[in-house]
């Protein structure tokens, strides 16, 4: 599916499922910075928002809540990206020390804080996924046999649309890889049985000449 249609389907799927004051901060907080974030920075990199939620609650060291951005929750670990704007953030210097400090309790409670320049995004998304993409890379590959799962081509293909914008078109793969087109297209359609490769057919001929990558890219950069 489309960023538009999945993004869509995600937050109406956590709207659906709050009531009063969280059910007002995902409508009043997800707005311009935040979704820029999650179509330039986070879609691109995973390709979905599972286990990523939007204006998650958390409570200070006061016992009093507030909303992060957003928290990503995998099993025991939590990341909560913070989308800064200077207008927001840097004019009341009592809201600054108030973020800093609650930056700070949840770092003391095993949560990872990583903030993020709206500004930055805006100019150069390229920069913030590459910076999370070393980041996230080793919590996503721990524990996973994935070379075990892909042989030495598919992992190839895999690498390569990593580095396409999540696009394999066979002509130009089997001219950069080395490869025989057919060969290519031979195992872009395993990984499409794999369920890791979507074929996009073209205008009404329905010929497919290009595939797209499903899922999260940070899993296979490091392999």
């Amino acid at each position: 599916m489309s960023f538009e249609t999945e993004h869509a389907n995600w937050i109406h799927w956590h709207s659906s499922r709050r009531t009063g004051e969280r059910k007002d901060a995902l409508k009043r907080g997800h707005g311009y910075g935040n979704q820029l974030f999650a179509e330039k920075v986070w879609w691109p990199l995973m390709g979905h928002f599972r286990d990523l939620h939007p204006e998650y609650e958390v409570l200070d060291w006061r016992g009093r809540s507030y909303f992060v951005d957003f928290m990503w929750i995998m099993g025991a670990l939590r990341f909560a990206f913070e989308i800064m704007d200077f207008g927001s953030h840097g004019k009341d210097r009592t809201k600054y020390r108030m973020d800093l400090n609650r930056a700070l309790f949840l770092q003391s409670q095993q949560c990872h804080v990583i903030s993020i320049s709206l500004d930055e995004m805006k100019e150069n998304p390229s920069f913030i996924q590459s910076i999370l993409r070393n980041m996230l890379a080793p919590y996503l590959i721990s524990g996973k046999p994935l070379l075990q799962s892909f042989g030495k081509i598919e992992q190839l293909l895999i690498r390569y649309a990593a580095c396409h914008n999540r696009i394999v078109r066979p002509v130009e793969a089997a001219v950069d890889l080395n490869l025989h087109k057919q060969t290519v297209i031979k195992y872009c359609r395993e990984l499409v049985s794999k369920g890791r490769l979507r074929p996009i057919s073209s205008g009404s001929s329905g010929k497919v000449y290009k595939y797209e990558f499903i899922g999260s890219i940070l899993s296979f950069e490091l392999m």
